[in-house]
């Protein structure tokens, strides 16, 4: 796993076997990055990652910037290897969090500009992320949730469903709470 883009560009990071994860692959992250790019300023925003497993996802918004990055995950393992790696990488605007997402989304206060989700494939509450992320009112206005998922997924029906993309094996849908200012 490698951080391909920001002021850590480049930079290898080798998780141990023993986390139960699957990273983003490169390709899939690079072209969400080009996106992301594409509507936010990285450098100006909140970000909170959930199903955060290696952080991989957390390194990216941390090396381009990111005001504030929040990685939540159940696993304790997962958690101390995030803190470990942001420490060693001097990602000061990285926090880990060990919690289950759902109990997370009960008790959050804070609001963030961007959540990604990369749950296990075969979750069995999958389908209630999205529900669950909106009630929580998590999101400014504008903000997205990325949701990264399997092919056997569809959220095409959901009142914030904005869009979806793939690259590869890799699927994300892409909900956006509507900006009122408008």
């Amino acid at each position: 796993m490698r951080i391909i883009g920001g002021k850590k560009q480049r930079k290898q990071i080798i998780a141990p076997s023993k986390l139960p994860v699957r990273p983003t692959t490169d390709m899939a992250k690079e072209a969400l990055f080009n996106i992301l790019n594409n509507h936010f300023d990285i450098n100006e925003i909140d970000v909170l990652d959930l199903c955060a497993g290696t952080g991989n996802i957390s390194y990216e918004f941390s090396s381009r910037d990111a005001k504030q990055v929040i990685a939540v995950d159940i696993n304790n393992n997962c958690v101390q290897f995030i803190r470990k790696t942001a420490e060693s990488l001097e990602f000061e605007n990285l926090r880990a969090v060990k919690a289950d997402i759902f109990h997370f989304l009960g008790i959050c206060k804070t609001r963030f500009d961007i959540v990604f989700v990369d749950p296990p494939y075969d979750m069995q509450r999958m389908l209630e992320i999205p529900e669950a992320v909106f009630k929580a009112d998590i999101l400014k206005e504008g903000g997205w949730l990325v949701l990264e998922h399997g092919e056997r997924i569809h959220f095409s029906t959901h009142p914030y469903f904005r869009e979806s993309r793939k690259y590869g094996k890799v699927h994300f849908s892409i909900f956006q709470k509507e900006n009122t200012d408008a």
